[in-house]
């Protein structure tokens, strides 16, 4: 399996050259020459691996769907870290991902029992179990730079802290992330890990990862790495939970089933299109916004327009308070026919220049629903509220601000006999303000989280300026 640009460098890599990469020589994301191909006996194949979520089986389907994309990691190797990563120790259930179900042929996909209680740690437990593999592997060391709008960061952090050979350079929006996330990044003490708080938004801190990331000289001098979902390997591992969610939400191969998914990035649902790629059976791909609207947008016009820090809205599922999605280049690659060329020409130049891309005439657009399955809504804080109420008072369960920008957009897009699997983000507690606003309650907090807040924090704030961090790296690099 060799890996491409979506912007049309010549070079081809194998996994373990991407992994340690991230960004591809000209800026652009890597995507696998092909998607392998799961037919009705491999899919069936997978189903008995998974068995039911009994314990041990989200470990073997990790194993099945990664062994079709990686073929330079020895395949004892690679089932020994899937069943190091997955384990009920870690996600505190043998099925790692159970369904909730709320109605018939409704569900939530629970993605969030990991060690920091958001999705984001079904791949990055994994990711830093790869990355101390292969860097002991090769004898190196890797310094990773990341950006987080929320949840991305202590995940990152928590799966990297003390890993050997790792440090981790994490920005964040300064002040707009929750009281609970700053806390959970913020207060690890490792030496590996460096917390920079940007006096700007998610934006910011994403467009100096991604000015780090094409500076070649300065990126081979430090040896960095990323961790966001612009890492292949990241975006590989969220694959799996689709069809684990799939096989419980189904009992046969011929089924069809829709996912909704809250996104700001694209990562998440960017990782269901390659499922359905693959030959999963899933008839609906639902992006999920909040008020920071640029992929609802698109998928309704055709138009796609980022906005700047002073337009990208604040609000109460702030993880997902992103203007410009990344991942969201890989679709783009795709519906064009993966012609890098265009590509390069919509997501260089030209956004920087326009800050936007017209394909609303382009015949292409309208397969982004007919032939890959996308369609998508928007969620304000008035309807989390509502949503929030809705289910705790019909279900008794409470959800999160983003889990519940999913719930009320897949509502609007139910079809009968289809069901409907809702990606659960986080757990409410790391959104306490807004449950208790919606419910008059704290919700529950995790023991090992008690007195988080209070707890002595790390963190260093900065400008927007890529420069200045670069200097920040280079000093803690000269320092080890």
């Amino acid at each position: 399996m060799r890996y491409l640009s979506t912007r049309g460098h010549a070079d081809r890599k194998r996994f373990c050259e991407i992994l340690l990469e991230g960004l591809a020589p000209d800026g652009g994301l890597y995507l696998p020459e092909r998607y392998p191909q799961v037919d009705a006996i491999a899919l069936q194949r997978l189903r008995e691996s998974f068995n039911g979520g009994r314990p041990g089986g989200y470990a073997a389907l990790a194993f099945e769907i990664l062994s079709l994309y990686i073929d330079d990691i020895p395949a004892a190797d690679l089932r020994a870290l899937c069943e190091k990563t997955y384990t009920e120790a870690v996600f505190g259930t043998p099925q790692i991902v159970p369904l909730k179900k709320l109605e018939d042929g409704f569900y939530l996909e629970a993605l969030s029992n990991g060690p920091t209680l958001a999705f984001k740690d079904m791949a990055m437990q994994l990711l830093g179990n790869l990355f101390e593999y292969e860097l002991a592997r090769r004898g190196e060391e890797l310094n990773i730079l990341g950006a987080t709008s929320g949840d991305t960061g202590s995940a990152a952090e928590y799966a990297m802290r003390g890993k050997h050979g790792v440090r981790v350079f994490m920005l964040s929006p300064h002040g707009r992330m929750s009281p609970f996330q700053q806390a959970q990044m913020f207060s690890l003490m490792d030496e590996n890990i460096h917390n920079i708080a940007i006096e700007g938004v998610f934006d910011d801190c994403q467009d100096i990862v991604k000015d780090v990331s094409n500076d070649l000289a300065f990126k081979r001098a430090h040896k960095i790495g990323t961790v966001n979902s612009i890492n292949w390997a990241r975006l590989l591992a969220q694959v799996v939970y689709y069809f684990a969610g799939y096989f419980q939400a189904t009992t046969k191969d011929t089924e069809q089933v829709s996912f909704t998914v809250p996104s700001g990035n694209f990562g998440n649902v960017c990782a269901g299109h390659v499922a359905r790629q693959m030959g999963l059976p899933i008839r609906t791909l639902v992006v999920a916004t909040n008020e920071n609207d640029v992929l609802d947008e698109f998928f309704r016009t055709g138009v796609y327009r980022v906005r700047g820090s002073a337009d990208t809205h604040e609000t109460s599922s702030p993880s997902m308070d992103i203007s410009k999605a990344s991942n969201f280049e890989r679709f783009v690659f795709d519906l064009l026919g993966r012609d890098g060329d265009r590509v390069k020409a919509f997501f260089g130049e030209g956004l920087s220049r326009e800050g936007r891309f017209d394909l609303s005439t382009d015949p292409v657009f309208a397969e982004a629903a007919s032939h890959y399955g996308f369609r998508s809504g928007k969620s304000t804080h008035a309807n989390r509220l509502d949503t929030i109420r809705d289910v705790y008072q019909r279900h008794r369960l409470m959800i999160d601000t983003h889990t519940a920008d999913g719930v009320k957009v897949a509502r609007e897009h139910r079809e009968a006999g289809t069901p409907m699997v809702v990606l659960e983000t986080a757990l409410p507690i790391k959104f306490a303000e807004t449950i208790v606003e919606a419910l008059g309650r704290q919700p529950d907090r995790p023991a090992q989280f008690q007195g988080i807040e209070d707890l002595p924090k790390r963190v260093k704030v900065m400008p927007a300026r890529t420069a200045d961090v670069q200097a920040f790296i280079a000093e803690h690099c000269a320092r080890a």
